[in-house]
């Protein structure tokens, strides 16, 4: 059974995600603030989820700290903020998803298991997107059997975006994933790259496509 770690201020707000995920078989643990969050994950947490107003240490602060110290858990932001700055900052900061209060309990609960699902799929070394199989372990790509040797760059860029279908992955963070942060270079070396796997891997051919979000970045789809 996973277990959740909802930090947030608001009572009636972690009530109401507390008793959503319990009806759904999660664990949960709660937590008023980042810090206290910060504290509990002495416990094993497969899932945060994160307010972004809160006291002491904010949802941003706590996602970069989660991010940095247990990396493999996914982090999804709650906010009361819509704009596309806000946005930015938390994938920037590494969050996986976001959902503006108000919410749907039944979305909440699709954005987790979608987001457990998606680490579940990143943790493995072979990865099955559409078509193509991406096996990290030997570095090859192969469709129907038949594999398919491709610049290393381009390997690591869409093994990065096919661990996590679905997943919005900011301009900066891809840049810093797969080329460093010491790299001298611009973005558009990313988007070439891109325009390169969308060549080499039609969407009609291979049963996926790589999307930009316009503002934030790039993610990959299953085309039904």
């Amino acid at each position: 059974m996973s277990k959740i770690l909802v930090a947030d201020d608001d009572p009636y707000i972690r009530e109401l995600v507390r008793t959503l995920l319990r009806n759904s078989g999660f664990e949960v643990l709660e937590a008023a603030d980042g810090r206290a969050a910060l504290a509990s994950m002495t416990e094993a947490v497969n899932m945060a989820i994160v307010d972004i107003m809160m006291p002491n240490m904010d949802g941003y602060e706590l996602t970069r700290k989660l991010r940095k110290y247990y990396e493999n858990i996914p982090v999804l932001l709650l906010t009361a903020k819509a704009e596309l700055p806000s946005k930015v900052k938390g994938f920037e900061l590494g969050a996986d998803d976001y959902l503006t209060k108000p919410f749907e309990g039944d979305e909440l609960i699709l954005r987790v298991k979608a987001l457990l699902r998606r680490y579940k799929i990143e943790a493995s070394q072979s990865v099955t997107v559409g078509k193509l199989v991406i096996d990290k372990s030997g570095y090859s790509v192969s469709a129907g059997g038949v594999s398919e040797d491709i610049p290393m760059k381009e390997f690591e860029l869409l093994y990065k975006l096919a661990g996590s279908p679905g997943r919005t992955f900011s301009r900066d963070s891809l840049i810093e994933d797969i080329w460093g942060y010491d790299f001298d270079g611009n973005e558009r070396t990313l988007d070439v790259h891109i325009g390169r796997l969308r060549e080499r891997f039609p969407a009609d051919k291979y049963g996926f496509k790589i999307t930009t979000v316009r503002g934030l970045g790039y993610r990959l789809e299953a085309v039904v």
